[in-house]
């Protein structure tokens, strides 16, 4: 999984290399005192969400927003080894 972004709350979004079939995991994990953690995870192209714990409507509607906003640059980077390697190219 590469790293993509961090919110200010201390959530991160990392995603996965481009898969054979051209999906890319998309995962969202959040700290949480009391869990432990919250977490979700979509699949791009499709936005197929799935394992979603702990995390209320409303702040699944922001990352659904969230993702399909940055969905481009996200699927570009799971072909060329993430963020990082995509900005020391």
């Amino acid at each position: 999984m590469y790293p993509f972004m961090t919110l200010n709350d201390d959530t991160e979004i990392t995603h996965s290399e481009m898969k054979n079939n051209g999906r890319v995991k998309v995962y969202i994990e959040t700290p949480d005192k009391k869990d432990g953690f919250h977490n979700a995870v979509c699949w791009l192209p499709d936005y197929e969400w799935e394992n979603i714990n702990g995390y209320s409507p409303l702040e699944m509607e922001y990352f659904k927003k969230l993702v399909k906003n940055n969905a481009h640059l996200i699927m570009e980077f799971s072909q060329s080894g993430g963020i990082l390697c995509a900005v020391n190219s």
